[in-house]
């Protein structure tokens, strides 16, 4: 699941520290605190940005070592940082001993010497020479690095935890973003998509959103086996109602999931986080990125996801039109039907998530997070 910038209703600006390790991971101190106006924690360009600005230091960002409580965004940020060079003016600092040592489910990403394992890999898969490399975004769902070619062209080199393993299988099976290359540690090298993110389209593009969904889906709907031998994760039926029972334990989970299969749309490929800010491009052609929640289930997951935020009599219209392109292509179904049947575990499916997440990265990460579960646990009661 993504942060989205939407999702907050005031922003403030981050006041960081950046306490920098060499190589080795020995500490060598902290910068001066400064701020920045971008008040996501993964954010690194702006981190990156100031330490040059004002202390001609170049850094890698690492990861997160601490935030000030009670915030999911902006405030007091301390992050660890590789130094690669300079010899910028450093103040005394410690770090606690379990943020010098290593942690089993760190990603190699956020490792000191880890961005520079990815960038030699990326470098090893092109052609020709990188002329410049910017970090772009670090936390436990990613890191991205934009990259330019000694040509002038632009890359995207990306790494996910082994928890998304699966979203480069998913995009080769897609074949509709530029993939170039992709290893076994997660990382994959992507050209890049003409347009920007599609956070603020209006009303129309989300249609069309919707169509290209469901034309994928139609189709991944015949090559379940293959995208489940790929490793796309099995949330169809009683496999879902189990993992979602650990959560909560209550019936209409099963129930909700048996009238939704009974609606008649076919298990298929589910991004599971399609929201128009996954997708980049421009209103006319569109390619949707960010394919590390998906699974194998219902499509009326996405089409919820879809409409969230919208103003309700555009709600009722954009699930109209999701609802007229399944039926043209399976006659007989009950899309809509399947929506409001699926609504309830969908809030708990991203309970679920984000429980996963919890599980899955190490507890200085747990921040990003924490006030997920208990969040949609609550929205999946209401609706049940």
């Amino acid at each position: 699941m993504s942060t989205d910038t939407d999702d907050v209703p005031r922003l403030m600006p981050r006041e960081v520290t950046l306490k920098l390790v060499d190589g080795g991971g020995a500490l060598l101190g902290a910068l001066p605190p400064f701020e920045v106006d971008l008040p996501w924690w993964m954010e690194a360009a702006d981190l990156v940005a100031a330490a040059r600005r004002l202390h001609g230091a170049e850094v890698a960002i690492l990861r997160i070592l601490d935030t000030e409580p009670g915030l999911t965004h902006g405030g007091k940020v301390t992050y660890l940082a590789e130094l690669l060079s300079g010899t910028p003016p450093l103040k005394p600092s410690t770090l606690d001993t379990g943020d010098i040592a290593d942690h089993p489910l760190r990603p190699d990403y956020a490792k000191p010497g880890g961005p520079a394992r990815s960038l030699a890999w990326a470098t090893s898969v092109l052609d020709e020479p990188v002329q410049t490399v910017e970090q772009q975004r670090t936390w436990n769902l990613s890191a991205i690095w934009r990259l330019t070619t000694a040509r002038g062209e632009v890359m995207w080199l990306k790494q996910v935890p082994r928890f998304f393993f699966h979203e480069a299988a998913v995009l080769s099976y897609l074949d509709h973003l530029p993939l170039r290359a992709f290893d076994d540690a997660g990382r994959m090298l992507m050209g890049n998509i003409p347009g920007g993110d599609l956070y603020d389209a209006p009303y129309p593009v989300r249609e069309q959103i919707a169509r290209d969904m469901v034309t994928i889906q139609l189709r991944a709907a015949n090559d379940l086996g293959t995208l489940l031998g790929a490793g796309v994760p099995d949330r169809r039926g009683c496999r879902l109602a189990d993992r979602l029972r650990r959560l909560i334990d209550e019936p209409w989970i099963l129930d909700r999931l048996n009238a939704t299969s009974a609606c008649g749309l076919p298990d298929t490929l589910v991004h599971g986080d399609l929201h128009p800010g996954n997708v980049c491009g421009t209103a006319t052609e569109r390619t949707i990125i960010d394919w590390g929640d998906s699974f194998i289930g219902q499509p009326a997951f996405d089409i919820i996801r879809l409409a969230e935020r919208l103003s309700e009599p555009e709600t009722v219209r954009l699930y109209a039109f999701w609802a007229g392109l399944w039926r043209a292509a399976l006659p007989g179904c009950d899309p809509l039907g399947a929506i409001e049947a699926i609504r309830p575990v969908a809030a708990l499916r991203n309970a679920m998530v984000y429980a996963d997440f919890l599980a899955n990265i190490e507890p200085t990460e747990h921040p990003y997070h924490a006030q997920d579960v208990d969040l949609w646990i609550t929205k999946a009661r209401e609706f049940g």
